[in-house]
């Protein structure tokens, strides 16, 4: 695998329905090499900071294959960023990873913590207003990642894929548990066991909490 693209964004207006918002979901390739910190990539902007970014959730990924599959669903290219990730990776598939599995890119070492769940913003970015339901319906999520080693990255790094050996849970499954307000024992259960990001962490916690699992 390979880093086709690093992508970040300013802060600049969106317009949400009847509402123009502020948002960070605009990324732009850049061709000079960025430094990664714990907190995401230097010089990008996270505005919605209740739902994005925080240590467990620095870096959004998304892969090649992917883009490939929704541009000829959707008819027309879609470049690099468009998802608002922030690392674009060829020959990687979101829907392949589980939550714990980790990606070096050069000096950087990055462990997948959740899958990206679609909001109004990302609809509003696409000019589609079905393109939650959509982008729920194609399981092609993306990763967010914590970062476990800080460094500089740039297109054309390679990528090695470490796959996590304890107790997890596929990044699908985790994608299709956070729009079950029953998820099985055995699905909370391993929800628990492996690295799963905070926010991720609280969600499923509650729905433990309503079933009567904790």
């Amino acid at each position: 695998m390979q880093l086709l693209s690093v992508n970040i964004g300013q802060e600049r207006s969106i317009q949400n329905g009847k509402r123009a918002e502020a948002t960070g979901i605009y990324k732009l390739p850049v061709m000079t090499p960025v430094q990664i910190t714990p907190l995401g990539l230097a010089g990008d902007v996270v505005v919605d900071v209740e739902n994005h970014g925080g240590v467990d959730q620095a870096v959004y990924v998304y892969g090649a294959p992917d883009y490939a599959w929704w541009s000829a669903q959707l008819g027309y290219e879609l470049t690099p960023g468009t998802f608002g990730e922030n690392l674009t990776i060829a020959g990687l598939e979101s829907a392949a990873l589980t939550i714990g599995d980790m990606l070096h890119i050069g000096a950087v070492t990055l462990q997948v913590t959740a899958a990206r769940i679609p909001c109004a913003t990302l609809a509003a970015r696409m000019g589609d207003p079905g393109f939650v339901k959509r982008f729920r319906a194609a399981e092609r999520p993306g990763a967010y990642c914590r970062v476990l080693q800080a460094g500089t990255v740039q297109t054309s790094d390679p990528v090695k894929l470490d796959r996590y050996t304890g107790e997890t849970i596929s990044l699908v499954e985790m994608f299709r548990a956070f729009y079950d307000p029953h998820p099985s024992e055995d699905t909370i259960r391993r929800h628990l066991a492996a690295p799963i990001a905070v926010r991720a962490r609280a969600d499923i916690e509650e729905k433990a909490r309503k079933a009567g699992n904790v």
